[in-house]
C-alpha cells in the first residue's frame, strides 16, 4: 500500500500524533507527513504512506496557504493564545487601514526569525525543546516569501485574515512582528491551514472517516 492521504487535522494534536493514528487504522509502519502542523493549528496535512514517503523533499518545498485570527494588543511567550501573557497594551486606536498597511510591507520577499516554539534546529536541539526549559536563544532570520495577505474581517481586537506563502513561513511570528510594527503587540488565536500546493481543504478528510478509497497515487 502506498500513496497520498490528504487530512484534514483537527486540531488539539500533533502531527506525529496524526501519522500514528494513519499508521494504526491501515496497519502500516511506513507513514509520514509532509510539512508539520503545530496543536494550535487545523487544516491540510499530507500523509504519505509506503514508498510515496521517499516524496517528503519534494512536498516540503510546496507553497501554503492559511487562515487565522489575530489578536491586537495582547503578547505571549509563543506569540499565540497558549503561551503566557507577557504584556497587554491599549488597541483601541488601532484601525483597519492601519493594520492593512503593516500587512502590505510584509508582501514579497522578507526576512523572519523562527520563533523559540518552532522546530527548527540548532546544534541538534529543537527550539521548542529549549523553549520548555524557560531559554531563549539567538536564532537567524530566514528568507520567505508573502505573495497574499489580506483583511477578511476586522472585529477589533480580533482580524482573520488570509496569507498565501512559501515554506518555512511561520504564522505566529507574522502575527507577532504584525503586532510590533503596530505599536500594540499581537497574538494568534487560530490558525487554518487551507492548502498545500494544490492539495486543498475542501479534499481533506477527517481522521475517523480515512478508508482506503482515500489513498491516491501521486507521481508529480
Amino acid at each position: 500500500m502506498e500513496g497520498i492521504i490528504v487530512v484534514n487535522n483537527p486540531g488539539g494534536i500533533t502531527s506525529h500524533d496524526v501519522v500514528a493514528r494513519v499508521r494504526k487504522k491501515f496497519k502500516m509502519k511506513r507513514v509520514g507527513h509532509a510539512g508539520t502542523l503545530d496543536p494550535l493549528a487545523t487544516g491540510v496535512l499530507v500523509v504519505l504512506l509506503g514508498k510515496a514517503t521517499k516524496l517528503f523533499p519534494k512536498f516540503v518545498t510546496f507553497d501554503k496557504a492559511y487562515r487565522a485570527t489575530l489578536i491586537l494588543g495582547t503578547a505571549t511567550t509563543s506569540a499565540d493564545v497558549e503561551g503566557d501573557v507577557i504584556e497587554k497594551k491599549p488597541y483601541d486606536h488601532i484601525e483597519r487601514k492601519q493594520v492593512e498597511d503593516v500587512f502590505e510591507n510584509f508582501i514579497g520577499e522578507i526576512e523572519q526569525v523562527p520563533p523559540m516554539v518552532s522546530a527548527v534546529k540548532v546544534a541538534g536541539r529543537k527550539l521548542y525543546q529549549l523553549a520548555r526549559k524557560g531559554i531563549e536563544i539567538e536564532r537567524k532570520a530566514r528568507q520567505i516569501r508573502i505573495d497574499c495577505l489580506t483583511i477578511e474581517e476586522f472585529n477589533s481586537p480580533e482580524v482573520k485574515f488570509y496569507l498565501e506563502c512559501s515554506k518555512g513561513t511561520y504564522v505566529r511570528q507574522l502575527a507577532e512582528d504584525a503586532g510590533k510594527a503596530l505599536g500594540c503587540g499581537a497574538c494568534i488565536s487560530q490558525i487554518q491551514r487551507t492548502k498545500v500546493g494544490t492539495f486543498s481543504i475542501d479534499e481533506a478528510v477527517n481522521i475517523e472517516d480515512l478508508n482506503e478509497s482515500h489513498i491516491r497515487n501521486w507521481q508529480g
